[in-house]
């Protein structure tokens, strides 16, 4: 079974090629969807984070909102954060592999958003980055509710430059095309992989 690690910065069409991945029968796991789940009420870290933020539980869950505004520009805060929840995540990452290895899936995904930042790219057979021109990026970003240029440079801030991840990268998946033409790019990583398996 390969596991593929799929990243991308912010804006660069993750989501969106993750499912195509899903569509085209390869399983995937996203970290930030069970972070979500995690945080949501009964979630495995509500309790954990509110050791740490107990101002940012509300009604038995998380409030993302208050976390983000508590952690954002506070490198402390942020690292106590992930000492949190990262175990957790890896826990559903474990279980989601033996799943999958019991399902006989030939390929699995990981959309993994800060990959390369987390030095996680060993735990993958391959990478593949999702990247677009910059101006799209900044265009897509910028058209999501909340969003301002400073949270948007924050965050680019906290990432690896999408050049530096595209040379690191076993696969490039480009979506500044139309969406058949990126999701073409996505069967053809597949193929490969499945051949190679």
């Amino acid at each position: 079974m390969i596991q593929l690690g799929l990243t991308g910065s912010i804006g660069m069409g993750k989501s969106t090629v993750a499912r195509m991945f899903a569509e085209q029968g390869a399983p995937v796991f996203d970290a930030d969807a069970a972070v979500h789940a995690l945080y949501a009420k009964g979630g495995a870290g509500v309790a954990a984070v509110g050791v740490e933020f107990p101002q940012a539980i509300r009604d038995g869950a998380v409030d993302r909102a208050e976390l983000s505004r508590l952690v954002m520009n506070d490198p402390a805060a942020f690292r106590r954060l992930e000492q949190v929840v990262h175990p957790l995540v890896a826990q559903a990452n474990a279980d989601f592999v033996a799943a999958q290895r019991q399902a006989g899936a030939q390929v699995i995904v990981f959309d993994v958003p800060l990959l390369y930042e987390n030095r996680g790219a060993a735990r993958f057979d391959k990478v593949a980055v999702v990247s677009a021109p910059a101006d799209m990026q900044r265009a897509r970003v910028l058209a999501r509710p909340g969003m301002t240029e400073e949270k948007f440079e924050g965050i680019l801030a906290r990432q690896m430059p999408d050049a530096e991840k595209r040379t690191r990268a076993d696969f490039v998946i480009d979506t500044g095309c139309p969406l058949e033409e990126t999701r073409a790019q996505v069967r053809a990583i597949l193929d490969a992989l499945r051949e190679h398996d």
